[in-house]
């Protein structure tokens, strides 16, 4: 899978060799909600127009085609969340390989993108339905290899492929989603900043602080899931102002809850500057990652901002021609 930031140029078709199934899986960002997600408070997330592409070929066995510039421990995890996903799908005699251009290791949900690829090539090889709750539950089954115990807020939003309301649910293998519709192109740009943190690192940094102080930080999550709650109505009611100041306010608790860093605040307050009306952190956050900003129209600062040697792309979550 390409590591690049920026987007491939437009390449001519391939033909399809006889017997080749492909599916996507697309990224995703969190405009509201992250960390909060996992302890049950709702999340507004949306999937990207990036994602990861799975190519499977006839084969004699089930087999995935890992990367090459996966470290080892990399190969050997990935080699293992595939084959759950695989003897859930039926196993079907394909071989399976991965690319695409979403960036990894950013908190933009290359591992459930991974997940949702795989899940729905192996089950179409299957002759199986790759509707999404079948997707769902057997990209969990990659994710569950990848992050231990994940909210699904990832590869739900993947599979889903829309602008989503989640909430996990106690005690059950899937969490609620409603998609979210907008009377309006929602737009954002994603800009990458550094190497971010390991979402586990983050994760249990943040449960041993809970575990101290379960009143504060209670209150702090409770606050998180209230405003992706009023973001997810500020999208359906068309006010894009108000799910920007959302997640203004989302990324101050994120930052008092000691989930950001020096390098997320300069560029939250660099796209702020130019115009965003909201930005704030998205995934684990940590040392890096990335920002995820509203724009109107965020198109032309991408240009201006590759320029200056900045990775970044836009991406449209919602609105009347994503759907």
């Amino acid at each position: 899978m390409s590591r690049k930031a920026a987007k491939p140029k437009p390449r001519a078709k391939a033909e399809v060799p006889p017997g080749e199934i492909t599916a996507t899986g697309p990224g995703k960002v969190i405009l509201l909600g992250e960390h909060a997600v996992v302890y049950g408070q709702p999340a507004l997330a949306g999937a990207l127009s990036w994602g990861v592409t799975a190519r499977a070929v006839p084969a004699r066995r089930c087999e995935l085609v890992v990367p090459r510039d996966l470290p080892a421990p990399g190969r050997k995890l990935l080699e293992r969340a595939f084959h759950r996903a695989a003897a859930a799908a039926g196993a079907p005699k394909v071989k399976v390989q991965l690319e695409g251009e979403l960036p990894v290791s950013m908190g933009l949900g290359s591992s459930a993108a991974v997940g949702v690829a795989c899940a729905r090539v192996l089950l179409r090889a299957a002759g199986r339905r790759d509707d999404p709750r079948s997707v769902v539950r057997i990209a969990l089954l990659m994710e569950s290899e990848f992050h231990g115990t994940p909210s699904g807020v990832d590869h739900t939003t993947s599979a889903t492929g829309e602008l989503i309301a989640y909430r996990r649910r106690d005690g059950a293998e899937l969490g609620s989603a409603r998609v979210v519709r907008s009377p309006h192109p929602l737009k954002v740009l994603v800009a990458l900043v550094g190497r971010r943190s390991g979402t586990r690192e983050m994760v249990s940094a943040l449960r041993h602080r809970i575990d101290r102080w379960p009143v504060r930080y209670g209150r702090l999550l409770e606050e998180i899931g209230t405003l992706a709650s009023e973001g997810a109505r500020a999208v359906e009611e068309g006010d894009l102002e108000a799910l920007g100041d959302a997640m203004n306010v989302n990324q101050g608790l994120l930052c008092a809850m000691q989930l950001s860093s020096p390098a997320i605040e300069e560029m939250v307050q660099r796209l702020r500057h130019l115009g965003a009306l909201g930005a704030k952190l998205t995934g684990a956050g940590g040392a890096g990652g990335a920002v995820v900003a509203l724009f109107l129209e965020p198109e032309p600062l991408v240009a201006r901002l590759r320029r200056a040697g900045l990775a970044c792309f836009s991406s449209q979550l919602a609105g009347p021609a994503a759907l």
